[in-house]
Parts: structure tokens; sequence; C-alpha cells
């Protein structure tokens, strides 16, 4: 059973759940969810860790500060109310995995392990999107109905850019659409500072490191979870096979196990 718990950084207050006893792992959420999209990995790992998960702020129920802040410092605020000075196993997703690569070159001594799925990365080269997605993206950036803007989402990160709209249905998109609507509609406020660059330092991470990624995510993010994977010295690569971007949501039994198997190795 999670617990619910309230972290602060700065002015703002994470929210945060919290399961299980043992060694700390931290679960970073993507760009397009909040802490619940590891609901299923969560409750896996509280079985043998102390799992934690928590809402970047304006994701899920973590509000925006008026400040100049840090992703990367508010993971330490949650580090350091959860687990102290004992590393931390850090599992990120999409922009949680940027955030969680620049944490570990940052503060490589509060990092004991990484598990990078599909991951965004700080200073990677441009972008070049599919063809046939592009009128997509296009009008996500045109469009002011939020309503409408959320589905195409779905349509690009859930259901895959070259799968067919829908291709995932149920809970998961239900979930999806629920936690994207609220990071759409978040009131920003605040001043990020960004990290330095990390694409062309990965190199310098020197804990064991998991990548994986679906085989029907975009195709740079494909190219890029593979280069992490030679990139990150002894760093292993898994495919999840018929998931997008979003696979603890579309498959959260694979997505799990990979995550459960690595955590005993580690």
């Amino acid at each position: 059973m999670s617990t619910a718990i309230s972290i602060p950084s700065g002015a703002a207050r994470l929210v945060a759940e919290t399961s299980g006893r043992g060694a700390p792992v931290v679960f970073l959420h993507a760009g397009v969810g909040d802490r619940r999209m590891w609901r299923h990995q969560m409750a896996v790992a509280a079985l043998s860790h102390h799992a934690v998960a928590y809402d970047r702020r304006g994701f899920g129920e973590t509000l925006h500060a008026d400040e100049t802040y840090s992703h990367v410092d508010d993971l330490m605020a949650v580090l350091d109310a959860i687990a102290g000075d004992q590393p931390a196993v850090l599992v990120g997703a999409s922009q949680g995995g940027r955030i969680a690569i620049d944490a570990t070159l940052a503060h490589p001594d509060r990092v004991r392990a990484l598990v990078l799925i599909a991951p965004a990365v700080s200073g990677s080269p441009a972008v070049e999107y599919p063809p046939s997605i592009v009128p997509v993206l296009a009008e996500i950036d045109a469009s002011e109905d939020l309503d409408h803007v959320n589905a195409l989402e779905a349509r690009v990160w859930l259901d895959g850019p070259t799968s067919p709209e829908g291709r995932v249905g149920g809970p998961a998109r239900e979930l999806f659409l629920a936690m994207n609507g609220i990071a759409l509609r978040a009131q920003t406020a605040g001043r990020l500072r960004d990290p330095p660059p990390a694409y062309d330092r990965v190199g310098e991470i020197t804990v064991p490191t998991l990548v994986a990624w679906g085989d029907l995510d975009f195709p740079h993010l494909l190219t890029r979870s593979a280069y992490l994977a030679r990139a990150i010295p002894g760093a292993q690569a898994r495919l999840i096979e018929g998931a997008a971007h979003m696979p603890s949501l579309e498959n959260p039994g694979a997505t799990s196990a990979i995550i459960t198997e690595f955590l005993r190795r580690v």
C-alpha cells in the first residue's frame, strides 16, 4: 500500500508516493504523464525495494512555484527526503530519463544505477520526424483546443507515430488523457535552469545502466536509445516489442519484468 507525501523543494512542494522497504528506487515520469504512469512498476518494485514516484512541477498534484528552479535540484530534494545518504536507483522515461541522466552526471554519488526508457537527453542532435507524422505535430502546435491537442498527443506518443490511431485503448488511454490533460492546463510559473548538455558526456556515467525502448516509438528515439546503450560504459539494452513511447502503460507487465530483473542484478 502506498503513502502520499509532500516534499519541499524551494517554494514548491512535490507530491510523491512511497511504498515498500529497502534500497530506494525513484521513478521519474515522462513529459506526457505524471507519477501514476508507474503504478504497476511501483507495486512490483515495492515487493523488494523502497519505491518512490513523484509529480514534477506542473504535473499531477504538484504546482509550479514562481522562482528559478532545477529539475535536478527537485530530484535531490526527493532523495534527501526518502533516501538520506543512501544512493538510489533512478528509473526515468522520456523527460524523466533526461533528468536521471543529468542528475547522475551532476551527483554521481547519489545514484546507484539507472533504468532509462526511451529517454530524452539534453544536448541531443536536431530531430527529423517521419514525414507522415509532421502534419499531426504541426496541428498540435497550431491548435488552441487543449482537448484536441490531448487527443493528438495520445495518437503520437501512446499509439506511436506510425501506428493506427486508437491502437492503445481502454484504461491505458484513459489514464494518458487524464495525466496529459493536467500537464497541458498547468499554469506555468518560475524560470527553469537548464543543466549542461549531456549527450556528449554520457560516457562519463559509471553506474550500472539499462536502456529500454519500444519498437513502435519515434525513429529518432530508437536511434538515441541505441546510442546510449553503446555510449554508456557497460550499459545493457532491451527492446520492448509492440510498444511505443509509453510501455509502462501499454505493456506494464513486460516493463515491470525488465526493471525487476535489472534490480535483482544490481
